[in-house]
């Protein structure tokens, strides 16, 4: 398994019959072998134009938008007017192996906030956000704790932990979020109860939390109704955006946490809302 806990692109994507014979000439790179190299570069690059990557591939236009439709397909990029991007929109989240490179000093500020809050003894729940992944790597020193998760890399990580008693919430295989979600991990949930549950999402505005999936949805909203303390974790950059699903208000939270680049007009909009808040310190 990669260390990012997600099955390689190339393991998904299979070229089609006779996929590069039409540009009249050979790519030096497989097909599948391609299509990793442009996931990857996508990512680090954040936004790319199709014609920088048919340049750098050294194959056509057609190609390119061949293979960003294949890699949309399996929600590891988005394809934009003249190229691809691995950010996120309204409609699309970002993959998990872009969400886990981005954001990484404020997601560590909140965790360390976070594990403050956490008694030994306790049954933690933790959503498939990489912000909750860094709460989950603070948790061995705290324990003995119960840790209850859909997220497959932090049950990996936290397997073998002596003070970590694990429940695993299984259901169907969502390789973008390498997590599970449907009815069986719903109804998995549905089983436990929680003292306290940490979770993040894509967008917060007007006092109501947003999602893109509807699927990730669900699995958030049933965590919410298991849990006695709920905890949502936000890094700045996601205050005043919205995305497709409304999840919840900010007032099914007993505490939202954001870190210290936040602006004032996002804690006034904060204020304003009612729910209790808290700036994690650097």
């Amino acid at each position: 398994m990669e260390p990012d806990g997600a099955r390689r692109v190339s393991s998904i994507l299979v070229d089609r019959p006779g996929g590069d014979r039409d540009d009249g000439r050979r790519a030096m790179l497989a097909p599948d072998v391609r299509r990793e190299r442009i996931a990857e570069h996508v990512l680090e690059q954040e936004t790319v134009s199709a014609k920088e990557l048919a340049t750098t591939f050294d194959v056509s236009l057609m190609t390119v938008h061949r293979d960003l439709d294949e890699l949309e397909r399996h929600g590891v990029l988005r394809k934009v007017r003249g190229g691809a991007t691995a950010q996120p929109s309204s409609l699309f989240e970002s993959n998990v192996r872009y969400r886990l490179m981005a954001s990484t000093v404020e997601k560590e500020a909140l965790a360390r906030y976070a594990v403050e809050m956490i008694e030994p003894g306790s049954a933690v729940l933790l959503d498939d956000s990489t912000t909750a992944l860094a709460v989950s790597r603070l948790l061995p020193a705290v324990g003995p704790l119960t840790v209850i998760t859909n997220y497959l890399r932090m049950l990996n990580d936290l397997s073998g932990q002596p003070a970590i008693r694990l429940i695993a919430l299984g259901g169907d295989y969502s390789a973008s979020h390498d997590s599970f979600v449907g009815v069986v991990c719903e109804n998995a949930i549905e089983s436990i109860r929680a003292d306290l549950f940490f979770m993040s999402t894509s967008a917060v505005a007007g006092g109501m939390a947003f999602h893109q999936e509807q699927q990730v949805v669900a699995i958030k909203r049933a965590m919410l109704r298991v849990a006695k303390k709920k905890v949502l974790l936000i890094d700045h950059g996601k205050l005043g955006k919205v995305a497709l699903h409304t999840l919840a208000p900010l007032t099914a939270f007993d505490l939202v946490v954001v870190d210290d680049a936040v602006e004032e007009a996002q804690l006034r909009e904060l204020r304003d809302s009612g729910v209790p808040f808290a700036v994690a310190p650097p």
